[in-house]
């Protein structure tokens, strides 16, 4: 189940009105409909943390492997990261969508290919100037 899904399950589960749960959590109704639709995703673990405590869950329910991931890289390479962990999983999604792994795995490629995106990262560290560094 996805985490838009997960939302709007949980919300219906507590009898909350999508506007109601938006001010319980500090954002607007709109977008609460679009975290539920799937279109867009909290930008930072705090807001995963909120949703879960208004509607009584553990954070990591919300959070997909995925989610973690990328959430993870923004936390440590910023909005660039981010996106690039994105950008990564759903290139690596792409190549298998014929089907002709089993699901176990895909999963065990998608987790290689994450630690090999971490460790690249601190690898090209040595590379990079000085200035760009934070």
């Amino acid at each position: 189940m996805k985490f838009g899904e997960k939302l709007r399950t949980a919300r219906k589960r507590k009898k909350l009105t999508q506007e109601e749960l938006g001010k319980i959590v500090g954002v607007s109704k709109r977008t609460i409909v679009n975290y539920e639709s799937g279109e867009i995703y909290p930008k930072g673990r705090a807001m995963y943390t909120t949703l879960a405590r208004a509607l009584d869950l553990e954070p990591s329910y919300l959070l997909s492997e995925d989610e973690e991931f990328f959430l993870g890289a923004g936390d440590m390479y910023g909005g660039r990261g981010y996106m690039q962990a994105k950008r990564l999983i759903n290139q690596v999604s792409a190549m298998f969508a014929g089907g002709e792994l089993d699901d176990d795995d895909k999963l065990a490629f998608v987790h290689q290919i994450q630690e090999l995106y971490f460790e690249s990262k601190e690898y090209s560290k040595r590379f990079t100037p000085d200035k760009y560094k934070k």
